[in-house]
């Protein structure tokens, strides 16, 4: 997964992460992207917040060498999704668990009424997204939410810019059928 970093310092322009000045600016320039990545794929901002942090030092402690702030960027946003997918699969079986018993006895309540639908139609957006397969997800996650364009996602993800536009497209056709509306928000 390094072999294309390496971890001894050579040359001008590149940025080492085990130099303090120079993961700084990797930290300023990605910290929020990276947030964005995870929070999207975990639903909750403290594990997004620990997903991103486990990111930054695993980089710092490893010692990388990056050739360019691009590099840098994104190599984190890989390892941030990799870590967010994973932590996301394991709160998905713990969730299933719980599920049942959480929404049983729940009673409609008629005060509220608009928030609760704002609340049903974000739920139902998150669950229509989760069942995505994974490769079609994670493309809509970093192109909607992560603001990133094709060619980012393609060398993000190693694929080709037109096939992330393929599954961007097949993404959002999938979200459409899942939810049955004409318009699909998810923010």
């Amino acid at each position: 997964m390094f072999s294309n970093y390496r971890t001894v310092p050579e040359g001008n322009g590149q940025l080492h992460c085990a130099d303090p000045n120079d993961f700084k600016i990797i930290y300023d320039a990605t910290v929020e992207l990276l947030y964005k990545v995870a929070y999207r794929v975990v639903n909750d901002e403290e594990a997004a917040e620990d997903l991103v942090h486990d990111s930054l030092i695993k980089a710092n402690e490893k010692q990388l060498v990056f050739p360019s702030l691009d590099d840098a960027k994104y190599w984190l946003i890989r390892v941030v999704k990799n870590a967010s997918l994973n932590y996301a699969k394991r709160k998905a079986r713990e969730a299933t668990a719980y599920h049942k018993a959480l929404y049983e006895g729940r009673q409609h309540m008629d005060s509220g009424e608009v928030d609760l639908l704002k609340a049903e139609a974000a739920a139902k957006a998150r669950e229509a997204l989760n069942q995505l397969p994974p490769k079609l997800k994670e493309v809509l996650v970093l192109r909607e939410y992560a603001d990133m364009n094709y060619k980012e996602i393609g060398k993000v993800l190693g694929i080709s810019e037109g096939n992330v536009k393929v599954r961007v497209f097949r993404a959002r056709e999938q979200l459409l059928k899942l939810l049955g509306e004409e318009d699909v928000y998810l923010s």
